[in-house]
């Protein structure tokens, strides 16, 4: 079942996040600690993160569900750092262990917007990664965070 991986995601999370602004050894490594709950019903899932950029303290939040009638995840997401006052929505497709999802966000209101992929990957029941790329319009993905984490409870 699509939601399946949903489900084995849910638990509490600590690890690594690495952030990168260009190509090349990353800008900020710093701990997360994140908790992925079912939320009522057991359609929605929520990922609330906390951990730290540049010395700086970050948090964010995103909500996962699965689309049974496109077939498709969808993500909203927001972050302390990463965003300003808008959520950035993807949607994509389950993989064999996981899933990526795909959006667009503004840099400026005279050029085109950005991509966004993010890949979820459930490497085992208790490591989880998952690895955002920027795609400059008409470029190809760059790691832009990548987040490793080991589950410390259900």
């Amino acid at each position: 079942m699509p939601r399946d991986i949903l489900h084995a995601m849910v638990g509490t999370w600590e690890g690594t996040c690495r952030t990168w602004f260009e190509p090349g050894p990353p800008v900020d490594e710093s701990a997360v600690a994140g908790t992925i709950e079912a939320l009522p019903g057991d359609r929605f899932f929520r990922h609330h993160y906390t951990g730290s950029m540049m010395g700086k303290q970050r948090a964010g939040e995103e909500t996962f569900s699965f689309n049974g009638v496109t077939g498709r995840y969808q993500v909203v997401w927001r972050d302390s750092f990463h965003m300003s006052a808008t959520m950035l929505v993807s949607t994509g497709e389950a993989s064999s262990n996981g899933f990526t999802v795909d959006g667009l966000y503004d840099t400026s209101a005279t050029t085109p917007p950005w991509g966004w992929r993010t890949v979820y990957e459930l490497v085992d029941a208790d490591h989880l990664t998952i690895t955002a790329y920027n795609v400059e319009p008409g470029g190809e993905p760059t790691k832009a965070v990548e987040t490793v984490y080991r589950r410390v409870g259900s």
